[in-house]
């Protein structure tokens, strides 16, 4: 494995719970590639510009395109922490947001505890 996963708070995980078989093992299928390959090719992981270092992980089902925002803390984990069904273009700006807070909270949770 060349990066670890981590999961900020329950919002993904409450996201993946409310997907149907098909669409979880497709999110099972990228982020087993984000773990296990070496240079991630921009079709699964894509910085978002405009943000600190906000990525947003890119699924592509039948019918929806759902997308999982994360960071990363150090060079090899990501931290995912919220997931959304993109209906536009461009990323909704509340998603966006929301996940610059999350970012936020995790890193001072971080600093805090050590």
């Amino acid at each position: 494995m060349i990066r670890e996963i981590l999961f900020w708070g329950n919002n993904f995980n409450a996201f993946y719970n409310q997907q149907e078989l098909k669409v979880r093992r497709k999110i099972d299928y990228v982020l087993w590639l984000i773990t296990h390959t070496e240079r991630i090719p921009i079709k699964f992981l894509k910085h978002l510009e405009g943000t600190d270092n906000l990525y947003e992980v890119r699924i592509s089902s039948t019918f929806k395109e759902i997308r999982v925002m994360c960071f990363f803390d150090e060079t090899k984990v990501i931290v995912l922490i919220n997931s959304f069904i993109k209906k536009s273009q461009k990323t909704p700006k509340n998603e966006i947001e929301l996940g610059e807070k999350l970012r936020r909270e995790y890193f001072e949770f971080k600093e805090r505890s050590k």
